[in-house]
């Protein structure tokens, strides 16, 4: 007579949902027009190219050795 083993339980996995107290998933954010969004942010349209100018660079030749390492880097891999 053949001997036969009792097939085991699948493990039963308890899941909860996150109490109402608890704040530790992350909460929706309200939806905000584009407008809204641009008033909480006190934005300005850009009127010019002069809007956009910055000094990075404080010299011609520091801009110069930007690009030439720029321009290396990105062709670094290429050969």
């Amino acid at each position: 007579m053949l001997a036969v083993n009792p097939v085991p339980a699948p493990l039963e996995v308890l899941m909860s949902t996150p109490a109402p107290g608890d704040f530790s998933y992350p909460r929706p954010r309200p939806r905000l027009s584009v407008d809204e969004l641009l008033a909480a942010k006190n934005t300005q349209p850009i009127r010019s190219l002069d809007d956009l100018t910055a000094d990075t660079f404080e010299s011609d030749e520091e801009l110069e050795e930007f690009l030439a390492f720029t321009y290396a880097e990105r062709h670094r891999d290429a050969a």
